[in-house]
């Protein structure tokens, strides 16, 4: 009887067939697996500068502000423009308004507006951005 070392177990070769086609039939499985993950995490990253979270605070203090989607898609364009720059942290100045931004999370961290922003001062920021 002849044996084959196969990742450090010993196979007789009379049962290598069997195993092979088990073998086979779980890397189809797990193939299908990755490539499901795979899509999911392409999707994900090629969404990523289409959107940005803003935390409790920052909505606490925009729905007074009357912005509309137009509003919040000049945002988004400021992320991303802080984003290709390699910032993390960062201040968007729009209209009137400074908004704090994690750019890392793309989270908005809080809106300030300019008649509150006297006397504040704005640390950890690492880039500003103009809109």
């Amino acid at each position: 009887m002849s044996y084959r070392i196969i990742n450090g177990k010993p196979y007789a070769i009379e049962n290598l067939s069997a195993l092979n086609s088990n073998h086979s039939q779980n890397l189809n499985k797990s193939n299908k697996n990755i490539q499901g993950n795979f899509k999911n995490y392409l999707d994900n990253e090629i969404n990523k500068n289409d959107s940005f979270t803003v935390s409790a605070h920052a909505g606490e203090r925009i729905k007074s502000l009357n912005l509309n989607s137009r509003d919040f898609e000049k945002i988004n364009e400021g992320f991303n423009m802080a984003e290709k720059k390699g910032s993390k942290n960062t201040v968007i100045l729009y209209k009137d308004i400074a908004f704090i931004a994690s750019v890392e999370n793309r989270t908005l961290i809080t809106a300030i507006e300019k008649q509150r922003s006297k006397d504040n001062i704005f640390t950890n920021i690492d880039s500003l951005v103009i809109l």
